[in-house]
């Protein structure tokens, strides 16, 4: 069950505090899923982020999914998998975590939304819909025409990602997003905790 309207990305290199620090103010601020996507670390690594993301997660009653990494995900009891492109097939990881967690999907064209739907995703993201920096590898922005589209030829959730402000939140909510994803927006911020207030009472 698909129970949130925001969903934190992780980037700890966003952040002027330490990462752990920064996702408590934002689950403080009312944030209730958190994808853990630090490509860059071991797995060993990114093990022991994953144990001390899903120990403060489940103080706030709120839930985790680890990007791509379906393995860390069961390890630590995750709620969820997150999946981006040249990831595993969404049937695999049903099979492997015995449908016991949800599982998202990563994409970029209204062909992606479509097969990750049959593929039997819960939800997606699409974007980048706006410009953002960290959405750039991805192509120029979709806009929320594109994402009107994808949200009106699916039925499963669609959480519009890149370049989300506030001001925009809005708009890609009349164009059929259930959500928004973001990263930069609430982790770059100099109040974390303030931010993140902010959004949750504009998606409200």
């Amino acid at each position: 069950m698909i129970d949130f309207c925001i969903y934190l990305v992780t980037d700890r290199r966003q952040l002027s505090i330490p990462l752990l620090e920064g996702i408590e103010e934002a689950l403080k601020g009312g944030i209730r899923a958190i994808q853990l996507r630090e490509k860059d670390l071991s797995v060993r690594e990114l093990l022991v982020l994953a144990a001390e993301l899903r120990e403060l997660t489940s103080r706030y009653d709120a839930r985790l999914f680890i990007n791509d990494r379906v393995d860390v995900a069961m390890v630590v009891e995750a709620d969820g998998v997150h999946l981006g492109a040249g990831g595993m097939p969404v049937d695999s990881v049903r099979r492997l975590t015995g449908g016991e967690m949800l599982i998202g999907v990563s994409t970029h064209s209204l062909g992606d939304a479509e097969a990750a739907e049959r593929a039997g995703a819960d939800f997606i993201t699409f974007g980048p819909v706006y410009e953002t920096p960290s959405k750039m590898k991805y192509g120029p922005p979709q806009g929320p025409e594109k994402l009107r589209k994808v949200a009106g030829n699916i039925r499963i959730p669609v959480f519009a990602i890149g370049g989300i402000k506030k001001e925009k939140i809005g708009e890609v909510r009349d164009a059929g997003a259930r959500g928004i994803a973001l990263i930069s927006g609430i982790l770059a911020s100099d109040s974390i905790n303030k931010e993140t207030e902010e959004y949750v009472r504009s998606m409200s």
